[in-house]
């Protein structure tokens, strides 16, 4: 029985490591069967990054096209005479539109840092250098022709400045078969979202069909090694479909009613929120230089000579925080999630959170959660403990019974099952913590890991972002094991240090060499902990120091 406990404590540690592999790597819904290709279209860019709430919105308006009179519909710039670059500044972030195909070219959020060094720029999430050709890119289908403008003109000044109320910025394209196009983007001061309207006025003297594709473009090329997704969401209806950018080659066109299609990085999206109600069309495409394209094409629509259709929709660029993305509408906080053990992760989010509103350090409100739910699981571990404290009594009666039977193993079994039978011990009963924890271990690995809240959040002295390995100095040297940057990892040193001491408490059963294997499992826990976030270590460290001390006070009672 004693070699059943040895065995259960190094298989549980390894699934804890090879766990992490598992449930942490991105859960991918099984799409359904092939959907009618869409027109091939160009493609753009993404966005994301963000902090401050935004203000309640209303989506826009659920009807994609409305077909009227051009003079009634179509807002024209007075006098379109200007091809150029417009900045435009809001409290969360600076957009520069390009005059070539009236792309956002440049996107940088104002309340995310790229670094936690004191004058790091904002994090941008759109470059010129990763996207040259822009996102939000916009094709028109007009009766099977395929336009890719290139100079669109706009009578807005270089900069705009919409820090107080709404702004509108317009261009315009004339195409060549006598199609006037219109490309509004609309800006909120506090607002992550982006309206877009494309209104086509057909200035010819035959009926036109046409077809508007929206595409958002993102280099992945550039994201290293993550736990958590990374690549397209699709939400239809109450399908959440998540897409491996490997699998992208197996099932690349979606078509239905597609609520919202999002670009999904580990802190940060892009998304498009189409009209609902709609049938839509969607395709992706991930190219040899990782280069995520998410295509959205709109229902075929007539437009009458001398009419207008008008197509709306809305952008999100921001951050993957649960309390702004419910502002949002549309059900895009369901884009944020933790994977297997969501159920639990969301709450522990939250709660940490809730703390954080009375205590403004992440680090102190991890401290307190830890003690909460070590409090909730007090009664449990408790029992353990107790168990692991009546084994202790009895080690004297196991090691006489081991030198007795040591040559009939199956005697000694027999001998020990009568042993913990008269004296009421369930042999097992000392794992318990460690099973109960792998569960909360888990969750709460995935919510510390992609927590946006913890971005760049300090604890106190070298430990300046929760959401990366602590590390104390910075060595010029490469250290095995270690991921960059090179220090001493002092935290995971100390809790290292409080699973040995830990040990130390439980009683051991076994062999001389099997309770060396055991004393070797903080050593092994420390390599495994050693590139985690700091902010999943101090859970783990503050964990470690309540159960000592609950370990200590059950075992002192019932010595």
């Amino acid at each position: 029985m004693d070699q059943k406990r040895l065995i259960i404590a190094i298989v549980l540690s390894i699934l804890l490591f090879i766990g992490i592999q598992f449930f942490m790597g991105p859960e991918e819904k099984a799409p359904s069967d092939k959907a009618p290709p869409p027109p091939d279209v160009v493609q753009e860019q993404p966005i994301t990054d963000p902090a401050t709430v935004p203000e309640q919105r209303t989506p826009l308006a659920q009807a994609p096209v409305v077909l009227g009179d051009s003079s009634g519909t179509t807002k024209m710039p007075t006098e379109p005479v200007q091809t150029q670059n417009v900045t435009v500044e809001t409290n969360l972030f600076s957009v520069t539109l390009s005059g070539k195909g009236a792309t956002i070219q440049e996107l940088a959020l104002k309340q995310y840092a790229q670094t936690i060094d004191e004058n790091s720029p904002p994090q941008l999430l759109v470059s010129p250098e990763k996207n040259p050709n822009g996102t939000v890119q916009t094709s028109i289908w007009a009766n099977g022709t395929f336009d890719q403008p290139t100079i669109y003109t706009t009578s807005a000044p270089e900069k705009v400045v919409a820090i107080a109320e709404k702004q509108d910025i317009t261009f315009v394209y004339k195409m060549p078969e006598g199609l006037l196009v219109t490309k509004t983007y609309t800006f909120e001061p506090n607002s992550y979202i982006i309206g877009l309207t494309i209104q086509v006025n057909n200035m010819t003297q035959k009926t036109l069909s046409d077809r508007l594709s929206i595409a958002l473009q993102e280099d992945f090329g550039a994201k290293g090694q993550s736990y958590a997704f990374e690549g397209p969401i699709v939400k239809m209806g109450k399908d959440l479909i998540r897409i491996k950018t490997k699998k992208i080659k197996d099932k690349d066109r979606y078509t239905g009613k597609i609520d919202w299609i999002a670009d999904s990085g580990r802190y940060f999206l892009a998304s498009i929120l189409p009209p609902a109600g709609e049938e839509y069309d969607l395709r992706l495409t991930y190219s040899p230089e990782k280069i995520l394209t998410s295509t959205l094409t709109y229902p075929e629509k007539t437009i009458q000579p001398g009419q207008t259709a008008t197509m709306s929709s809305e952008l999100y660029f921001g951050p993957k925080s649960i309390s702004i993305l419910e502002t949002v509408g549309h059900e895009l906080q369901k884009v944020v999630n933790f994977g297997f053990f969501d159920l639990l992760a969301k709450p522990f989010l939250w709660f940490m959170t809730f703390l954080y509103g009375f205590l403004p350090n992440y680090g102190l409100a991890i401290i307190l959660m830890t003690i909460a739910i070590k409090i909730l699981l007090w009664p449990l571990s408790a029992k353990s403990y107790k168990s692991m404290a009546e084994m202790r009594k009895i080690q004297p009666l196991l090691t006489s019974l081991r030198e007795k039977h040591r040559n009939d193993k199956q005697k000694l079994n027999q001998e020990m099952m009568s042993l913990y039978k008269t004296y009421k011990i369930n042999p097992l009963g000392g794992c318990l913590p460690m099973i109960l924890q792998i569960p909360v271990f888990f969750a709460l690995y995935r919510m510390l890991y992609e927590a946006i809240e913890l971005r760049h959040a300090p604890f106190f002295g070298w430990i300046q972002d929760l959401s990366a390995p602590d590390r104390l100095f910075n060595f010029p040297i490469t250290v095995p094991y270690m991921e960059p940057p090179y220090g001493i990892p002092v935290l995971t040193i100390l809790m290292g240090a409080s699973m040995f001491l830990q040990q130390k408490m439980t009683p051991i059963m076994g062999d001389a060499s099997q309770q060396k294997i055991m004393m070797l499992m903080p050593i092994i826990f420390t390599v495994i902990f050693i590139n985690f976030s700091a902010g999943l270590v101090l859970y783990w460290f503050v964990n470690n120091l309540v159960s000592i001390g609950q370990q200590y006070y059950v075992q002192k009672k019932y010595s």
